[in-house]
């Protein structure tokens, strides 16, 4: 989670990994207040040292991206598991 400047608020983001299944960022983003957004990242990991991506993030208030950090580990889990 990292914090994002706001004038009014301190929002937060919770990155989605990659392959999560669009139906659960679609529920996760109609279940809690927060907005999906797309921030740049570097990747640090096999081949893909320094690159930058475009990756979808879940923005709101911290006690809210907590909820949902822990809801898609949750589900992720869940889905794994069948």
């Amino acid at each position: 989670m990292t914090a994002e400047n706001d004038t009014t608020e301190q929002l937060y983001d919770v990155l989605v990994p990659p392959g999560v299944p669009q139906k659960l960022i679609i529920e996760i983003s109609r279940k809690f207040d927060v907005k999906v957004v797309e921030r740049k990242e570097r990747l640090s990991f096999a081949n893909m040292e320094g690159d930058e991506r475009n990756l979808l993030a879940f923005r709101g208030k911290l006690d809210v991206v907590q909820e949902v950090e822990k809801y898609m580990k949750d589900q992720l889990m869940a889905y794994i598991e069948k």
